[in-house]
């Protein structure tokens, strides 16, 4: 379609996580290298270290916005400030990036009020005038697809294609240093194997219980002499210190410790990774790093994207953490009808063999283009 080719300025607007909007990263690389385009990125106070890392994304407006779920409440003069600074912008085009459980409305609304002409969305009722480029939204009904899939399906609509679909993410060199010296202040021997355990997550829901992380985490110091590198943000600080503390030697609790571009730089030079769904497995498949998922089925849209050394440990949720949304239920009732126990330690430890069995696929001048 030759009518975004014009367009030179484009928001996109992705609502969520640090993880969606690096799921979202290879259809926002479509867009600027097809349109040749200055992209911006408006999404949540928490997602601006991840745009860092994305050298698609050429600026970043932060906000709270009210149809998001957030720490902080947004207040009616934030929004008016927001507004009156897209509006300023005069941006070309929006892009609306979503899961199948949302709503583009309210994001389209806002692009329609600051008059972006040109509005890009999934959305399953019609829009009218709120969208003018959009994709009747068929998932979970019909089909689910994985998140980036779906994104980049989304963009090919108005003509952006990309040839190369993996997640990549661009760190400065001197990252990469910063870390081995803080690494070596806390006693890591750098000449041996790093093994990472993500422990902390952002919704309860999705952990793994804390004594099956601690006897995990001792099989592998005796099978595999593994240094433990226990990796997790500022408020799970606490939460790697105490699994440092029951594992003793050779565990290291960075807990608030890295910066997210050092944590990256940390998950490309370590042997294994052994997350929950979070940030961390999506920067594992980026570096292509070997790892294990520890997946809470909350969306089978979020498995890490395009990673061939990857094994996918799923457990069911309890009733009682299952959201309230009824197309998420609805995807609970069909897609995750089985009950899935939780892995045990012993399993993670089978799925850890069977990666280090498998040889690795990382190039050198792929792990240099890490750091570029």
């Amino acid at each position: 379609m030759t009518a975004w080719t014009s367009c030179k300025s484009i928001l996109v607007i992705r609502a969520d996580n640090m993880g969606d909007v690096l799921m979202s990263s290879p259809a926002i690389r479509a867009l600027k290298n097809t349109f040749n385009a200055k992209i911006t990125l408006l999404a949540s106070n928490e997602v601006r270290p991840i745009a860092d890392l994305l050298p698609e994304i050429d600026d970043v407006i932060t906000a709270s916005l009210p149809w998001v779920k957030r720490s902080e409440v947004s207040t009616s003069s934030e929004m008016r400030d927001l507004i009156e600074q897209l509006t300023e912008r005069q941006f070309d085009a929006c892009v609306v990036f979503t899961v199948y459980s949302q709503s583009a409305l309210p994001a389209a609304l806002l692009a329609w009020m600051v008059g972006i002409p040109k509005r890009l969305a999934y959305c399953r009722e019609n829009p009218y005038e709120l969208l003018n480029y959009w994709i009747l939204e068929k998932e979970p009904y019909e089909v689910i697809k994985h998140q980036t899939e779906r994104d980049l399906d989304l963009v090919e609509r108005v003509g952006a294609v990309v040839a190369d679909k993996r997640l990549k993410i661009s760190l400065n060199p001197d990252v990469r240093q910063i870390l081995r010296q803080k690494l070596v202040a806390l006693g890591v021997n750098l000449d041996r194997n790093l093994f990472i355990l993500h422990a902390g997550v952002s919704e309860r829901k999705r952990s793994y219980p804390i004594t099956q992380w601690i006897q995990l985490g001792k099989i592998l110091q005796r099978q595999f002499n593994a240094q433990i590198l226990l990796t997790g943000s500022k408020a799970e600080r606490q939460l790697t210190e105490d699994l440092q503390h029951e594992l003793q030697g050779n565990a290291y609790a960075l807990g608030g410790k890295l910066s997210l571009a050092e944590l990256a730089a940390l998950i490309a030079m370590s042997a294994v990774v052994i997350s929950v769904n979070t940030i961390t497995a999506h920067l594992a498949s980026a570096v292509e790093t070997p790892q294990v998922v520890l997946y809470a089925q909350t969306n089978p849209q979020h498995h890490p994207w395009m990673s061939t050394h990857m094994e996918i440990l799923e457990f069911s949720l309890l009733e009682k953490d299952i959201s309230k949304n009824e197309i998420v239920r609805f995807v609970h009732k069909t897609h995750y009808a089985d009950y899935v126990p939780i892995p045990s330690a012993d399993q993670v430890i089978i799925a850890v063999r069977k990666l280090l069995q498998k040889p690795k696929l990382k190039t050198k001048s792929q792990e240099a283009s890490t750091f570029s």
